[in-house]
């Protein structure tokens, strides 16, 4: 076995018998790691973190070579994001980024701009009340990123530009020029603005989508979009997506 250390978040953890925990980290160095903390569950001051939802953790672990499951022997706290925690609907939105890092990354799959917008993203939702905003830039740009997004720039089966009408196809993963529809029936028309707005997360900084204008039928195309492409392509909604709409309605 090997002994490596990484800078993670923590995406879920479950108890392991009585006494440990396995955890999901996806870290900088590595991607997506898996490991067991043995013990923790009974002596807590074992570890300098109580490893919490969403927080960055430098962990220090033993790699182990017939196995996805690696050893963590130290894991120390170094953002719990506090802010973050104080407030509901910031917290859910927290948790929808890691349920998604965690369904779409496999095991091991190093990718440090995913880290990295992951790690934006948590700040920025510690200091901007902008939840929504902040969670369909990251579910964009985290699709971009991943190679998993939705055809956007193209017609997603003939593969030409599309200068004018385009209807999205869900089934496709994409835009469907007009010479194309008929490959889809159920293709759906959107929004000239609304494909413009995911081309500018897609092509600039997760801090300068921040400033881009969406109006509330883009805003509202957008969600409904992104939200069935991750439904139908995962095969399932994400348990922190149903928990946001519950908030949606309730607050209004």
């Amino acid at each position: 076995m090997s002994i490596d250390r990484a800078i993670g978040l923590v995406l879920n953890k479950r108890d392991l018998r009585e006494t440990s925990l396995i955890v999901d980290f996806y870290t900088k160095e590595f991607g997506k790691i898996c490991g067991i903390l043995k013990g923790i569950r009974t002596d807590p001051k074992k570890f300098a973190s109580n490893l919490e939802f969403f927080s960055l953790n430098e962990i220090i672990f033993y790699r182990k070579t017939h196995s996805s499951i690696h050893l963590v022997s130290q894991a120390d706290k170094i953002d719990n994001f506090t802010r973050i925690r104080q407030n509901i609907e910031r917290t859910t939105t927290a948790g929808f980024m890691m349920e998604m890092v965690s369904s779409i990354m496999q095991l091991e799959d190093k990718n440090e701009e995913i880290f990295d917008l992951t790690l934006a993203s948590l700040k920025e939702l510690e200091t901007n009340y902008n939840p929504e905003k902040i969670a369909t830039i990251f579910k964009i740009k985290m699709l971009s990123l991943s190679g998993f997004k939705p055809h956007f720039d193209s017609c997603v089966s003939c593969l030409d530009k599309i200068m004018g009408q385009s209807k999205f196809s869900l089934s496709l993963g994409g835009l469907l020029c007009p010479r194309c529809m008929p490959k889809d029936p159920t293709s759906r028309s959107i929004f000239r603005g609304t494909i413009a707005t995911v081309l500018h997360i897609e092509k600039n900084t997760f801090n300068s989508s921040l400033s881009l204008g969406m109006n509330p039928q883009i805003k509202k195309e957008l969600e409904l979009i992104l939200n069935s492409f991750l439904n139908f392509h995962l095969g399932r909604e994400l348990k922190s997506q149903k928990l946001i709409n519950k908030l949606e309605v309730a607050v209004g």
